[in-house]
């Protein structure tokens, strides 16, 4: 497991401003937080050479690029083998239409996420390139009708301490 890294509330308060707008300049973002430019870009410096900072992405909306139909995938693989799973999540991983892949406790051992242009094209991905497999036992699948995006993730307690808080959450 991952040691957690200490952050003072400037570094809080710089995370979720970041995270609000990954694009925003240090000069913007030291004024908003009342420090220096410089120091504000030293200590995003270190948020990410810490890994606490993993990068900046680009989000795409799937239904503008053909793939409206998103939908949860719940996979079984049998047998449940660690030579099986490195080669099965790399497979998953390179499918176009596959968003986010989560390895699971419980009766399934995957939670694949995927957007795909149509219920045909969803079952033609089903078929073809999940029960197809061998180690694939069962796969579950479920719509998503709606989505929507939580708060800035940030450490617990961090609330309170970062000056930009709401209260409303």
């Amino acid at each position: 497991m991952a040691e957690s890294v200490v952050l003072d509330p400037v570094d809080l308060h710089l995370l979720r401003l970041l995270q609000n707008d990954a694009r925003a300049t240090y000069r913007d973002l030291a004024a908003q937080v009342g420090v220096a430019p410089s120091t504000c870009l030293d200590r995003v410096t270190r948020l990410r050479r810490s890994g606490v900072i993993l990068g900046h992405q680009l989000r795409l909306d799937p239904a503008k690029l053909g793939r409206g139909l998103q939908a949860l995938l719940s996979v079984q693989v049998r047998p449940h083998r660690r030579e099986l799973v490195g080669p099965f999540v790399e497979r998953i991983r390179a499918l176009p239409e596959a968003r986010t892949v989560f390895h699971l406790t419980g009766p399934d051992d995957y939670l694949v996420h995927v957007a795909v242009a149509d219920m045909a094209d969803l079952q033609r991905l089903v078929l073809d390139e999940f029960t197809a497999r061998r180690e694939v036992a069962r796969v579950e699948t479920r719509l998503i009708f709606q989505e929507w995006d939580c708060g800035p993730l940030l450490p617990p307690g961090a609330e309170a301490a970062t000056p930009s808080a709401k209260s409303d959450r």
